[in-house]
């Protein structure tokens, strides 16, 4: 690539102010995950609408990739302290933010993000770690796909790579139908660098 793109040196965690920042799926125990995510599906006109897609195997494909992504993390010298990671976008997206209408966000400085406990993937981890076609999804392999990368490799991988775009952000039907390369994600394997954030049930 000959564009030159600089690096973001801050990350970004989208959620809606119904809820608090930093709740995780993967943390509620597998009795209540039904009814919390028939909650998150509901297009009522009593809430904000959601254009955010969780299918009926959802939950599955989530932990196969989770899965995945810590296996790599800890062969390529990562040291989680969760099973499952607290999700963020590097630098920002539009795209995420769309999402819903009352998306608020927290800005987090990757200085502040060890590496032992950070990774990122490009572009999010449901698309990288490839299990797509297992659930009927689209899949474009690409070469970062399949890989964790560490954040003192993002500057080299968005050198060659670029970064994603979320141009079309637009147009958020059948998007779960669509390749999906909008923006690189950040995973954080642990609750200190967030305690900040994270609000106590």
């Amino acid at each position: 690539m000959t564009a030159s793109f600089a690096t973001p040196d801050f990350a970004t965690h989208y959620y809606r102010a119904s809820a608090r920042p930093f709740l995780n799926l993967s943390d509620i125990p597998n009795h209540e995950l039904p009814t919390v995510l028939a909650s998150l599906n509901r297009q009522g006109d009593d809430v904000p609408r959601s254009k955010r897609v969780f299918g009926r195997r959802y939950m599955e494909l989530r932990r196969l990739t989770e899965h995945k992504m810590r296996q790599l993390f800890v062969d390529a010298g990562g040291r989680p302290e969760r099973l499952a990671p607290h999700y963020l976008v590097l630098g920002q997206s539009d795209w995420f933010k769309g999402l819903s209408p009352d998306m608020c966000e927290v800005r987090v400085d990757l200085a502040n993000l060890p590496a032992h406990i950070t990774s990122a993937t490009f572009p999010d981890s449901f698309t990288a770690m490839a299990f797509g076609p297992q659930f009927g999804l689209p899949y474009d392999a690409r070469p970062y796909h399949e890989r964790v990368f560490s954040l003192n490799d993002l500057s080299s991988v968005i050198s060659e790579y670029g970064l994603p775009s979320d141009q079309d952000n637009a147009n958020y039907d059948g998007y779960q139908n669509r390749p999906f390369e909008k923006y690189i994600e950040i995973q954080v394997w642990s609750d200190a660098p967030l305690k900040s954030f994270i609000v106590p049930d």
